[in-house]
């Protein structure tokens, strides 16, 4: 897989706006990708075993009663 160039910048807390530009210039799966290896990162530093992408979850449904 051919890797894409990147441009990296830095943004100021005090300037939020520029921050969501990654949302202009990157689709989901290219955001989401860059996030594994930081997980694996946090996970190593934490010194627990690293979950299996796609490992079995347990998925909840929570039904809200409307307000009466």
């Amino acid at each position: 897989m051919p890797k894409k160039s990147r441009e990296i910048r830095v943004v100021k807390l005090s300037h939020p706006e520029e921050a969501a530009d990654l949302r202009k210039t990157t689709t989901p799966e290219e955001r989401w990708a860059m996030m594994w290896p930081l997980t694996l990162d946090a996970w190593a530093f934490k010194g627990e075993p690293v979950p299996e992408p796609g490992s079995c979850r347990h998925i909840v449904r929570v039904i809200r009663m409307k307000n009466k």
